[in-house]
């Protein structure tokens, strides 16, 4: 029986069509950010789990995808490691397959108390665990009241679970290093700083536009695979960086004509916030709580955070500051006389003062308002955050980031501040069809197909298509001899707005019958006349 095509959950198959719309995305983003001076880079799909793992605390660390190591690893090894990993690979063989044979519970029981080999008998302190046999009531031998094939399926299960994982424990001490795919691109790039900082100019401005993978469920706006459009600025304290940052999301959505909210806190607010409601310490349970605000609602936060420890008081204390309301300068006016002798929260107030100043400077057209809920659940934020939300559509920020001050520390490069935003693309795709703001027509499209009717006519219109390719527009010629209806129909499909169709009467006036697909009108011209009307 053939095998059903499938993908796995929570990736997508793009057809002609979509990756013609997602190049709208991705060369739209990209304009904006050369616009400002940003440069490109890529960084590899996988990572060594080391510089993955701790940078996105708890809850991140579950989504990342562990990559097991696959090929013909063995022929990396010395003679003993080899040895080594055959031996546990033979071994398991021949358990596996005498616990196949037995027929009855009391002589498969029985090979548990005569085995002497020692990964069994991990294998076999598993299944005491999990009650799957028992020591009789005068403790002399195993018993168990499962019946025979249940019994035997998991000894057999357990014991194959106890093997590869002893297994994989070695080849990963002799690989040295395990692997996971990139969760983001922010750790990866600060890993490529630190690993190029002799080859690179600081302050460093660079974009990159790459997939990432999470473990996440799959659901509406939430994928396991899909491309982030990163823009980091390196080794500058300037509040300019921020404020630049704002000017090109409100220029990439003005471009991509989506309406948006930009959310902008400050996560020493947040920290200011811990210290005066007697947390300070916690300040990470109270932002990964903080931050599921508008996923689960008030009342469900504060039951995390006294779920994590938080003290019912300090959840108490924390309430009118969720509650702030008024104008930017209001807001901050009652956050002052709230955390104001904290010192953290003192400095947050004041960036947050100056980052809305420079902003009232400029003619945005998105709205920007302070959000002193938004928390960004990832650990390496110490500065300001930020949020984008689609207004007309019901989804998930399309866009976020933030300051890290230290993040190039942990690779052995301290001292090195950093501000980034990540576009969503795969949400703005989302946005845009819900939207129906593609654009009819696009960079990628062919403008022109010309109708193939046999040697002749192809010999007439090739240098033709030629020229008009050398002119900068798309088009192409119907690879064989078909019928009028089929190409035509073939051309409707790929929404080619004209064809050229050339026959006998138009070889001998030296004409090309331009037939516009949309209108239906059709006008005979020369190859220049062409060129022109398609170009204009």
């Amino acid at each position: 029986m053939a095998q059903k095509p499938s993908i796995p959950k929570g990736t997508r198959d793009f057809s002609p069509a979509e990756m013609t719309n997602r190049n709208y995305i991705f060369d739209s983003i990209k304009s904006i950010f050369r616009l400002y001076g940003f440069q490109p880079i890529e960084t590899p799909a996988m990572e060594n789990l080391s510089t993955l793992m701790g940078k996105y605390g708890e809850e991140g660390d579950k989504l990342l995808f562990k990559i097991l190591d696959s090929g013909d690893y063995l022929s990396d090894f010395d003679e003993e490691q080899r040895y080594l990993i055959t031996d546990i690979i033979n071994r398991e063989k021949e358990i596996i397959s005498k616990l196949k044979n037995y027929q009855n519970n009391t002589s498969l029981i029985r090979f548990f108390e005569s085995t002497k080999d020692d990964l069994f008998n991990i294998a076999e302190k598993k299944l005491v665990i999990n009650e799957i046999i028992k020591k009789s009531e005068d403790g002399t031998k195993w018993i168990s009241t499962l019946k025979l094939n249940t019994l035997k399926n998991e000894v057999i299960n357990t014991s194959r679970d106890t093997f590869d994982n002893l297994l994989k424990k070695k080849i990963d001490k002799f690989v040295g290093k395990d692997k996971g795919l990139r969760y983001d691109l922010t750790v990866p790039f600060a890993r490529f700083v630190v690993q190029y900082r002799n080859d690179i100019s600081f302050p460093f401005k660079r974009y990159q536009i790459q997939p990432v993978w999470r473990a996440d469920r799959p659901q509406k706006g939430r994928y396991r695979e899909f491309y982030q459009c990163d823009v980091d600025i390196v080794g500058s304290d300037s509040l300019l960086n921020e404020m630049e940052l704002v000017q090109i999301v409100d220029q990439v959505f003005a471009k991509l004509k989506i309406n948006t909210v930009v959310k902008i806190n400050n996560r020493k607010i947040l920290a200011g916030i811990a210290e005066v409601i007697g947390e300070k310490d916690r300040i990470v349970d109270i932002t990964v709580a903080i931050d599921k605000l508008d996923k689960i609602g008030l009342d469900k936060v504060n039951e995390e955070l006294i779920e994590k420890g938080i003290s019912q008081a300090a959840v108490d204390k924390l309430q009118p500051i969720l509650h702030l309301s008024g104008s930017v300068s209001d807001k901050l006016t009652q956050l002052e006389s709230a955390i104001g002798l904290s010192e953290v929260g003192s400095k947050g107030i004041a960036e947050v003062r100056t980052l809305f100043a420079y902003l009232d400077t400029l003619q945005l057209t998105t709205e920007v308002e302070l959000d002193l809920t938004l928390a960004r659940g990832l650990n390496y934020y110490t500065g300001a955050i930020f949020e984008v939300k689609a207004k007309d559509v019901a989804m998930g920020s399309i866009c976020g980031g933030g300051r890290y001050d230290d993040l190039t520390g942990i690779f052995g490069m301290p001292g090195v501040s950093g501000v980034g935003i990540s576009f969503g693309a795969d949400r703005i795709y989302d946005v845009l069809t819900q939207l129906q703001l593609f654009p009819s027509e696009t960079v990628d499209s062919t403008k022109l197909m010309f109708v193939n009717f046999g040697a002749a006519e192809e010999a007439f219109c090739l240098p033709v298509l030629a020229a008009v390719r050398k002119a900068g527009i798309n088009a192409e010629i119907f690879p064989d001899k078909s019928k009028m209806a089929k190409q035509m129909t073939w051309a409707n499909n790929k929404k080619i707005p004209f064809v050229a169709i050339v026959g006998e009467n138009e070889m001998l006036q030296g004409k090309i019958n331009l037939k516009n697909m949309v209108t239906g009108d059709q006008q005979l011209v020369d190859p220049q006349e062409l060129i022109k009307i398609l170009s204009a």
